[in-house]
């Protein structure tokens, strides 16, 4: 075997930076060696351990501003004398703390599963002379591992033997690097004839090589065999490793000793170190409470402030009623100051939500569950379902901008198809295992034909349509694998087929996926490649056998594009067939029909399809001698051996006459072009990386609507040096043709400089470009691509999706990661956040659920803080009227259970329900997703509305209780008055209906469940209430609010308050919802009314059945701004209400409270979706 690698690289890494691996773990028998120590095979994705747990969560949970905030106030509420209890701040944050753990311990034990599946998988290990099986997590460096036919690597191994005589062996890389072609590997010639465990026992070999190292395509090393008492050292490089995750192929067993394992692994090396994801939102979410927290801290110092002012009179520094004690005349004014100002923090703490975080965790928890129970992702080949990874990301699902996509098994299916083919200026396709000329119809669609039939159709293929035929058939380097024996030998039958081909169990594998399609659409036509042993190649012509002397192959490479045989005929001649682009073969053919070729290449490629032209040339027996003489000089030469063979192939392919070409369709997934033009409108950019070839790549961009015909490509391609690479950026970027879409392909090398010193001048290229190509990507350079997008200016949102373990990088440095199930194992899956059965979903994922998982959280983070403005800023203008004294205006019960209970399930339903705009018209119309998109609906505009409203109610619950109470104290039947506990409580229950109804009107989809947690939440309220204040319960200490509710309830006018209030409040926002709705409509309402186009169906004139007051008043709105005939002759007939009922619970607006019917409505009318 060739030696690939120079000794003094093997010398210079094995000197410094080394592992020693013993084969077999055979040590040293000497008391000088120390053993090296590795790490173990199993692989971890997850992010705990038992032992880990507690601490490390809760380390992650109070890095939380809010959690962490809590926790201060619980400690001061431990330490001084404060006015409420401390478990009004120690059960929320134990509940919130709790559930959290409980949620993300669940998530993470989903991954151990994942990783005890891969760790636990059965192998075969080389142990004490016998073959073991053992688990994957068991091998250790130096085992000898026996992996057979079709399954992957479970370590890095260096190849011993294999059951080959050459002690060769084929594999797979796709879900490595992406490639779906068939590599060969050696072992060196002193291990390959071990094939025998005993063999493999008796063998004795060190293996030095270099530390572990993520590049995929380097290896350097050397082992050193010892044989009859004499050293003999080989050396090992790429083609020697066979990395965990590739998979055999075309070869029974091979034997490999373990080098690198586990974590070590270089599969795992291109897993990037997992990092906590956060999202937008939960940015934003940090951003409004740190607002929150300066409000607070704002108004504890000026109650703090106002306090010691209200006191420098005397008559209310010390009132008769409550003199001060002795130790509190001398206590130092600081410290009363400090103590004062902690009891006010303490006094209005509530006014940060800490129940916002479990309330989204939860919402992201059981959210995430309509993932996997939509059966539109849901993939019936394959059985799969969506699966959810990580829950906390649902939201930026809907703030993609950037799509970073692989291309082998996600975008297509990693499957070749022949389509179509040229010979002789005729273009053919293949029917029924027939090639017909373009136009003509099979007239047998079983592909059977009579022996008549057949003889004609055989007859009138001998001509140019044959030799192209065996061309193809022989141009080739594929291989055969039997996986029985030949049907022939055992008397089957040679003619099986209508064309005569055999029915033998064969299977092709190739080094290009385009041969494999060829080779096997030639055998469906008839002529079939039938074995290849050493220098000879078999073919069947309609079951007549050929034999070709196979004499030279000329490889392919990428500077030439094109390979070539030259073989011997049956009848002797010497004859050259050579295939590759046209670009590499068309100006070298003299003979032939060149310009129709032409033509039809250039329409086999605005199809889609991959093209490849094929030539011949026969020698004369002269010609072959001066050929052969040439070809062996250059391949024996031991200076400038590439050069001299360059000008041989050149030499030798030459005067070519041209046979024709062909057009594979590499076959893409179900749906990819409409998918990547969905996520263009939705205003995404889609990026392909891939570790694939420049034309592969860029002919399958084309097929899928990545690329479009009309699109000018930039290439930025084998660039060799930074000057060059910066001076093709330059050129590039001058371009100012903005009104053309242009794409850009970039190859992995020419990135590499690229990344290197001129970021900011390829990510304005990149920004000009509507779709970019990124080509022979490693792993890890996925990642930086995906990180170069993220850390940009804009800082846009990026997605990226993949299937294979090359893709895991990228995946896990993206904002959001997707692992597509596909046939290249399940590392992608493991390592990602949600994972899809098809590139198809990733559609319905973002628009649709992206689209209601945003919306849902970004209302729920709103109206969190709107409530709690509502429940705190009462409590601060209180103080204005008992002097500061920091009296509480609520009961504790009711301020530990204002979050928890009273207002918790009604946002926490919505959040899981609402729909603002039906799926379809999401899935049909991409451009919504833009209305969402930069994270519009936390704005600090939209914030600022909701706090503004928040602190307008407050006022009005306070001062509107206050006016009333202030006008005519005397509000019982009796003449008796009411205290300050039922003033507090008035307040609390007009804020407890207010923001429960506020929430109402902001619902657009109804369900039974939202109707029940909405009315039930009042009703909780009020029943609890009515038990906690109405029975004398023995575990209290004091019960304040005894008999207060009852009597407050008793009062005709508290009831009056209520409603005014209520209606006070809420009012104005009806008003502005009806208003906004006719005369400035959404781009999401008008795709509403065009989705159900029902004449004014949307327009509340339209409810004619149960009508109320707020009805009229809405109808009236209409009529004035033109939306609604007074006659409201145009509705429809049939009832809205039951048209409603499809998609969302509706009910008669007699059935709830007459003045709140206007609210069901309204939430009917927009929520009809």
């Amino acid at each position: 075997m060739d030696v690939f690698i120079s000794s003094s690289d093997i010398y210079r890494y094995i000197e410094h930076d080394t592992r020693t691996v013993y084969v077999a773990n055979r040590f040293p028998q000497n008391g000088h060696y120390i053993p090296q120590r590795f790490a173990d095979n199993r692989i971890i994705s997850s992010k705990y351990t038992v032992w880990n747990f507690v601490p490390k969560n809760l380390f992650e949970q109070f890095r939380r501003i809010a959690n962490f905030y809590f926790l201060i106030i619980f400690l001061v509420q431990l330490m001084i004398d404060t006015p409420t209890s401390p478990v009004t701040s120690g059960l929320p944050l134990f509940f919130v703390i709790t559930v959290t753990a409980i949620k993300q311990g669940y998530e993470d034990w989903l991954r151990h599963k994942a990783d005890n599946e891969v760790n636990g998988a059965p192998v075969f290990v080389v142990r004490s002379g016998s073959l073991v099986q053992t688990r994957s997590k068991n091998i250790r460096v130096g085992d000898i591992v026996r992996v057979a036919k079709d399954e992957t690597f479970p370590a890095d191994l260096v190849l011993l033997s294999s059951d080959r005589p050459d002690g060769t062996c084929h594999i797979t890389t796709a879900s490595l690097d992406g490639e779906t072609n068939l590599k060969t590997h050696y072992s060196v010639a002193e291990t390959s004839v071990c094939q025998s465990v005993s063999q493999l026992e008796a063998l004795q070999a060190v293996v030095e090589c270099q530390q572990p190292e993520p590049d995929l395509y380097r290896f350097v090393g050397r082992m050193t065999v010892t044989q009859h008492g004499e050293e003999i050292v080989r050396p090992l490089g790429p083609e020697n490793l066979l990395l965990r995750g590739a998979r055999l192929k075309n070869t029974k067993e091979i034997f490999g000793v373990a080098v690198y394992t586990g974590m070590e692994s270089k599969m795992a090396l291109n897993y990037k170190c997992k990092s906590q994801k956060r999202s937008a939102v939960e940015k934003s979410m940090n951003t409004f409470l740190i607002i929150y927290l300066i409000i607070l801290l704002s108004e504890a110092i000026l109650s703090t402030i106002l306090k010691y002012a209200w006191q420098a009179e005397i008559k209310w520094d010390e009132p008769f009623y409550n003199q001060k004690t002795e130790a509190e005349r001398n206590s130092s004014p600081i410290l009363k100051f400090i103590s004062d100002f902690l009891a006010f923090l303490v006094l209005y703490n509530f006014i940060i939500p800490i129940s916002l975080y479990v309330t989204v965790e939860m919402q992201k928890f059981l959210g995430s569950f309509f993932i996997g129970w939509d059966l539109d992702l849901y993939h019936e080949e394959s059985d799969q379902k969506a699966q959810v990874n990580t829950s906390d990301l649902n939201e930026e699902l809907g703030q993609v901008e950037y799509v970073f996509t692989d291309k082998t098994g996600t975008l297509t299916e990693n499957e070749m198809q022949f389509r179509e083919c040229s010979i002789n200026g005729t273009k053919y396709r293949e029917v029924n295992g027939k090639l017909l000329p373009e136009g003509m119809t099979d007239d047998s669609p079983d592909g059977s034909m009579p022996p008549l039939v057949l003889h004609i159709y055989i007859a009138g293929l001998m001509g140019d349509e044959l030799l192209f035929l065996k061309a193809v058939s022989l141009c080739h380097t594929v291989q055969i694998s039997y996986d029985q024996s030949d049907c022939l030998a055992v008397g089957g039958d040679p003619f099986s087929h209508a064309n005569g081909v055999s029915s033998s169990p064969m299977e092709y594998y190739a080094s290009s996926p385009d041969e494999k399609a060829l080779v096997e659409a030639t055998k469906r036509i008839g002529v079939a490649f039938s074995c290849s042993n050493g220098d000879t190649m078999e073919i069947k012509t309609f079951g007549k056998l050929e034999k070709y002397k196979l004499l030279h192959v000329l490889e392919f490479d990428p500077n030439r594009r094109r390979m070539s045989v030259i073989l011997q005929t049956p009848s002797g001649g010497k004859v050259l067939f050579t295939k590759g682009a046209e670009s590499a073969i068309l100006p070298f053919a003299t003979s032939g029909e060149i310009e129709k070729t032409r033509l039809h290449v250039d329409e086999f490629a605005m199809k889609g399809l991959r093209t490849l032209v094929v030539a011949c040339r026969h020698f004369s027996p002269e010609e072959y001698i001066d050929v052969d003489k040439k070809l062996n000089s250059a391949r024996t030469a031991l200076q400038q051996r590439e050069e001299r063979l360059q000008e041989a192939f050149s030499y030798i392919e030459k005067d070519l006459q041209l046979l024709g070409a062909t057009g594979v369709e590499d076959k893409l997934q179900d749906k990819v072009q409409e998918t990547i033009e969905a996520l263009r409108l939705a205003g995404i950019k889609v990026w392909v990386l891939t570790g694939d070839k420049h034309e592969t790549a860029v002919s399958v961009s084309l097929s899928c609507g990545h690329f479009h015909r009309t699109m000018n490509i930039l290439e930025l391609l084998q660039q060799h040096s930074d000057n060059e690479c910066a001076e093709q950026l330059r050129i590039l970027s001058r371009r100012e043709d903005h009104v053309i879409q242009h794409g850009l392909v970039v190859d992995g090398a020419s990135l590499s400089l690229a990344l290197r010193e001129h970021e900011k001048l390829f990510m304005e290229v990149c920004k000009n470009c509507s779709a970019v190509l990124c080509c022979r990507m490693a792993p890890l350079q996925k990642a930086k691509v995906v990180r170069l997008l993220k850390t940009s200016p804009e800082k846009p949102i990026t997605l990226a999706i993949g299937d294979g373990a090359n893709d895991v990088s990228m995946i896990q440095e993206a904002h959001v990661g997707i692992g597509i199930m596909g046939k290249e194992g399940r590392q992608a899956v493991r390592n990602s956040d949600y994972a899809i059965a098809r590139f198809k979903f990733l559609a319905k994922l973002l628009l649709v659920h992206g689209h209601f998982y945003y919306i849902r959280i970004a209302t729920l983070v709103q109206y969190f803080f709107y409530k709690n403005v509502c429940f705190i800023t009462p409590q601060f203008l209180y103080q204005f009227f008992c002097l500061f004294s920091q009296q509480t205006l609520y009961d504790s019960v009711y301020l530990t259970l204002y979050n928890i209970c009273f207002t918790s399930l009604p946002i926490l339903v919505y959040s899981l329900f609402e729909q603002l705009v039906h799926p379809h018209v999401l899935q049909n119309k991409p451009g919504l997703y833009r209305d969402i998109s930069k994270n519009s609906l936390l704005s600090f505009r939209t914030f600022l509305y909701w706090t503004v409203l928040g602190f307008c109610h407050a006022f009005v619950f306070f001062f509107g209780s206050y006016i009333l109470m202030g006008e005519d104290t005397t509000l019982m039947g009796n003449g008796q008055m009411f205290g300050n506990w039922t003033f507090g409580t008035l307040v609390f229950t007009v804020m407890v209906i207010t923001v429960t109804l506020k929430l109402a009107l902001e619902t657009h989809f109804w369900t039974w469940m939202n109707h029940f947690v909405t009315w039930g939440s009042i009703a909780f309220y009020f029943i609890f209430s009515l038990f906690y204040g109405g029975i004398i319960w023995p575990f209290l200490h004091t019960q304040d609010m005894y008999f207060v509710f009852v009597q407050l309830l008793s009062s005709g006018s508290a009831w009056f308050a209520i409603i005014i209030i209520v209606i006070t409040c809420l009012f104005p926002d009806v008003l502005k919802k009806v208003l906004y709705r006719h005369l400035q409509p959404t781009s999401t309402q008008k795709r509403n009314v065009t989705y159900k186009n029902s004449g004014c169906m949307e327009s509340l004139c339209c409810y004619q059945q149960g009508q109320s007051g707020c009805t009229r008043l809405a109808r009236l709105l209409e009529q004035m701004t033109g939306r609604c005939k007074a006659s409201a002759n145009n509705c429809h007939t049939s009832s809205p209400i039951m048209d409603c009922t499809t998609m969302s619970f509706s009910f008669p607006s007699k059935s709830v409270l007459g003045v709140w019917s206007l609210n069901i409505l309204i939430s009917q009318t927009e929520g009809c979706a």
